[in-house]
């Protein structure tokens, strides 16, 4: 069941998003070669108790952690560590999310470690743009399908793939509503964007093939080729005029 919030929660969730849009700013300058992901959950754990806000992943499910921290070929919900130093020319996309007043704010991006290589940045472009051009689809009216296949479309276009097996969703009171929102599908299908629903876009973009699987850890998930891979998410809420972006800083 899709749940369309209020113009109240809605204004709730912007100040949860706008957290999360404020947490990006600030660890942005923290990402450069020689830190660890443990430094940067440490970082994650004392913005959470200076902003007066919740953790929205640790113990979600039993995720052991406040960031998911996915390196290279790490697709998502890599698990930060001291022994997971990022070096000059990694991508490191780093997945943050939060409870404020009862409701909760994610998104997500990919960073670059230093310099990188062509095809990272590439891919790294690509994927933000992906992203942006699905939100460009959040309008009343539109099809839910309209997003996946601009997103779909926009990666392809540049010789990339999209995760098939893990997608955005609905978001509120809880982390993960409904609908799903898959990065591939096809225009004119799927439910009807109306106002007031609230989606989690968040395009996972391969610089190989799509096909994905989970290491050992039972989180950590890798491209298949170990191909690298980015990620960028935002939390999109759809107006009567078209979309708002709640997931940044005010």
């Amino acid at each position: 069941m899709i749940l369309v919030k209020s113009p109240r929660e809605i204004e709730v969730m912007r100040l949860a998003g706008a957290v999360v849009g404020r947490f990006f700013e600030e660890v942005r300058p923290l990402i450069l070669p020689g830190v660890s992901t443990w430094d940067l959950e440490v970082f994650a754990d004392r913005f959470i108790a200076r902003n007066g806000v919740q953790t929205a992943f640790k113990g979600y499910m039993g995720y052991p952690a406040h960031l998911c921290t996915s390196i290279n070929e790490e697709v998502v919900h890599g698990i930060p560590s001291r022994d997971r130093v990022v070096r000059e020319g990694d991508i490191l996309s780093i997945d943050f999310g939060i409870v404020r007043e009862g409701f909760y704010g994610d998104s997500a991006m990919t960073f670059p470690v230093g310099a990188v290589d062509g095809v990272s940045s590439r891919l790294l472009a690509a994927t933000e743009r992906s992203l942006a051009v699905g939100i460009s689809e959040v309008r009343p009216g539109n099809r839910l399908g309209d997003v996946s296949a601009a997103v779909q479309e926009a990666v392809e276009a540049e010789g990339f793939s999209v995760v098939r097996d893990f997608v955005g969703h609905g978001i509120g009171r809880s982390l993960h509503e409904d609908p799903q929102i898959p990065n591939f599908g096809k225009r004119g299908v799927g439910p009807k964007l109306l106002p007031g629903m609230i989606l989690a876009i968040e395009p996972m973009v391969n610089a190989g093939g799509w096909p994905v699987e989970v290491l050992a850890d039972g989180w950590t998930v890798v491209t298949r080729d170990r191909s690298r891979s980015a990620h960028f998410e935002h939390t999109v809420a759809v107006t009567e005029d078209g979309h708002r972006i709640l997931s940044v800083s005010l």
